[in-house]
């Protein structure tokens, strides 16, 4: 177990970096409880959902402060995302830690990639029509398995999704974004129930912090250059996943 300062750190990074980027939060969250905390795949899988979804309320209700929320968006992306989540859950268990690991790590890596390459998003949100609609419904359920099976929010994928899918501003994004992941992690987190305890006092502390970094994050994110954080959040994205899959990928192999 880390010190109590490291452990405080880290909940703080992971909180700033939901309330910046409207993501990131997860994918740092599981390889945090497993490394530093001690935690086998599975049981991070449920207290990282925890955690993710507690720093995600506050996000919402930060950004809803500014109007920077679609709340049609969210609630058919989320909507979608928290019953194919909930039903996904169990699909966990059919995995190996170290298989679980290395998937971890293949998505983050994807995902750095995507980022990298994503070009900035129109200034206007467009219509959700019925052709939206269908992509919304259908990257909804793609995170959603992604939450249920991984326990990430999701947010490093929903953001991306729904500048690219509907032609939302990155900064609309972003606060939609932890709305969806407030849902997918609650029907995450409902799904794994049962299957293991979670620390509550890991949740408590982690928690605790990353309300404080959700906070600054958010204020932050109104400030700083949405495209330059991006790209350097995706290259830490990238790197970490080099380092999860040289760890794990040759004990599958």
């Amino acid at each position: 177990m880390p010190t109590l300062l490291l452990t405080l750190v880290l909940g703080f990074a992971i909180g700033g970096s939901l309330g910046l980027l409207g993501g990131g939060g997860s994918i740092l969250t599981v390889p945090v409880l497993v490394y530093l905390v001690g935690q086998s795949p599975q049981v991070a899988v449920s207290t990282s959902l925890a955690i993710v979804g507690a720093n995600s309320v506050l996000g919402v209700f930060l950004h809803r402060a500014h109007g920077s929320l679609n709340w049609r968006v969210a609630v058919i992306f989320g909507g979608t995302g928290m019953i194919v989540s909930y039903l996904a859950a169990g699909l966990s268990r059919q995995f190996s830690p170290d298989a679980l690991m290395v998937a971890f790590g293949l998505l983050m890596f994807a995902v750095g990639l995507l980022l990298v390459r994503q070009t900035p998003s129109p200034n206007l949100t467009q219509p959700v029509d019925e052709v939206q609609l269908g992509k919304l419904l259908v990257g909804g359920a793609s995170v959603g398995l992604i939450t249920g099976i991984l326990g990430v929010g999701g947010g490093f994928l929903i953001v991306p999704a729904l500048v690219m899918l509907i032609g939302m501003p990155m900064h609309q994004a972003i606060g939609t974004s932890l709305v969806v992941i407030t849902m997918n992690s609650f029907a995450g987190l409902l799904g794994h129930l049962g299957d293991f305890t979670i620390d509550l006092s890991v949740v408590v502390i982690f928690v605790a912090a990353g309300i404080v970094g959700t906070f600054i994050g958010v204020k932050l994110g109104k400030r700083l250059n949405p495209t330059l954080l991006r790209k350097a959040f995706a290259l830490f994205v990238i790197g970490l996943s080099i380092l999860l899959l040289y760890d794990n990928l040759p004990k599958i192999l």
